[in-house]
C-alpha cells in the first residue's frame, strides 16, 4: 500500500505543533488513514493539506490564526458605525408621530413616492435599493440616508421584510362620503381591522378598478406599514372614505342611486345571479362575525358565493377578490 501523504511534511507518528497529544497518521493514496487515535484536527478537516502544520512548525499563535479563524485583526477606526447608532441617526419608531406612518416594502415605496398627495419625511436604504428606487425618489427630490438592513430591522421589527428600504410619511387624508357620490364600484367594510385581511382587501380592490374603500371612523383599519406591504402599493391607489354610522351611509349610498350588496354565507341568492344596477357597493363583514345586523338590513340585498368544491367558503379577503372580479365583469371594468 503506497503512502501518499505520510512522510512528506513529517514523519508517521510525529507530533504535531497545534497540539501535543496529537499525532500525524499515515495517509493512503485513497485517503484513508491508517491506525487510530488522536490526530490533528487540521488532518480532520483540510484534506488538501492535511500535514502541511506539521514540517511547518508554526507556532501556536500562527496556527489558530491560519487554520481556526481567530486572531483576527481588530476593526479599523474608519468601520462604517453600528446598526444600532445608524437607527438612532435615522430615527426610530419612537420619533414616529400619531399622525405618520412608516412603509416599507419595494412596492409600497413606489407608490407612495408616485402619489403627490402623500407627504413624504425621509427615505432609508441601503444602497442597492436606493438604486432600485433612484428614479422615483428622485422626481420626489429626496435623497436616501443610506444605512445597513440590519438598522432598517431594528426600526421596522424583525418580522418585517422590508427589502432594505424603509420611507416615513404622513398619514393620507380620508375622504368624506359625498366626495364619491358620482362614482361606479365602491368596497364598505364592516369592522375589518386585520390588517392582512384589510391589505389584501385593498391590493384585489385597486387590481379590479374599485373607487374607493369605506369604512367607519372608530373601528377602521389603522395605516400601518404592515398594511401597505400586505396592500403591496394599493393604499395610495385608492380613495379611503371614513363615516361615523355605517348604517346611515349605506342609507346614503342608496340615495346617491348605488346598489348595495352586502355579503352573506347564509344569503338565499348567489352573487352571479344578484348584481345589478350601473353602480354597486359591495359590502363586507369581519371574518367570523360577518355583517352586523344594522348593516345587513341596510343592504338593498344579500348575496353569497357558490362554491363548488367540497370547502364552501372562504376567507374574507379571498371572497372579496371573488366578489371584486364579478362586480368588476358586471360593470363592464373588465371583459
Amino acid at each position: 500500500m503506497a503512502i501518499a501523504r505520510g512522510a512528506v511534511n513529517g514523519e508517521i507518528g510525529e507530533k504535531c505543533t497545534c497540539r501535543d497529544d496529537f499525532k500525524i497518521p499515515a495517509v493512503l493514496s485513497s485517503g484513508k488513514r491508517l491506525g487510530s487515535g488522536p490526530i490533528c484536527s487540521q488532518w480532520q478537516t483540510s484534506p488538501t493539506s492535511r500535514l502541511a502544520c506539521n514540517k511547518e512548525r508554526l507556532d501556536m499563535a500562527e496556527h489558530k490564526r491560519r487554520f481556526s479563524g481567530k486572531n483576527k485583526p481588530a476593526r479599523p477606526s474608519s468601520a462604517r458605525p453600528s446598526s444600532a447608532r445608524q437607527a438612532a441617526t435615522a430615527g426610530g419608531t419612537s420619533s414616529l408621530a400619531a399622525d405618520e406612518v412608516m412603509i416599507y416594502g419595494i412596492h409600497a415605496i413606489k407608490a407612495a413616492l408616485a402619489n403627490m398627495d402623500r407627504r413624504v419625511i425621509k427615505i432609508l436604504a441601503t444602497r442597492n435599493a436606493a438604486d432600485r428606487i433612484r428614479r422615483e425618489s428622485e422626481a420626489r427630490g429626496l435623497v436616501p440616508v443610506i444605512v445597513e438592513p440590519e438598522a432598517i430591522s431594528l426600526i421596522t421589527g424583525p418580522e418585517a421584510v422590508h427589502q432594505g428600504m424603509l420611507l416615513i410619511a404622513k398619514n393620507l387624508a380620508t375622504m368624506d362620503l359625498h366626495d364619491v357620490m358620482d362614482k361606479r364600484f365602491l368596497v364598505v367594510l364592516d369592522q375589518i381591522t386585520d390588517p392582512h385581511n384589510v391589505g389584501a382587501i385593498i391590493r384585489s380592490a385597486v387590481a379590479m378598478g374599485a373607487d374607493a374603500i369605506i369604512t367607519t371612523h372608530r373601528n377602521a383599519p389603522r395605516e400601518t406599514g404592515l398594511l401597505a406591504k400586505t396592500a403591496s402599493g394599493g393604499l395610495d391607489c385608492i380613495s379611503m372614505v371614513h363615516v361615523t354610522n355605517l348604517a346611515q351611509a349605506l342609507i346614503k349610498l342608496r340615495d346617491f342611486g348605488f346598489v348595495t350588496i352586502g355579503l352573506d354565507s347564509e344569503a338565499p341568492h348567489d352573487l352571479a345571479n344578484t348584481l345589478y344596477g350601473e353602480r354597486l357597493a359591495l359590502v363586507l363583514g369581519a371574518e367570523g362575525s360577518g355583517l352586523r345586523r344594522l348593516a345587513r338590513e341596510r343592504c338593498d340585498t344579500l348575496a353569497r358565493l357558490d362554491m363548488p368544491g367540497t370547502i364552501k367558503s372562504l376567507n374574507v379577503s379571498n371572497a372579496a377578490a371573488l366578489s371584486f372580479f364579478m362586480a368588476a365583469r358586471h360593470l363592464k371594468i373588465i371583459n
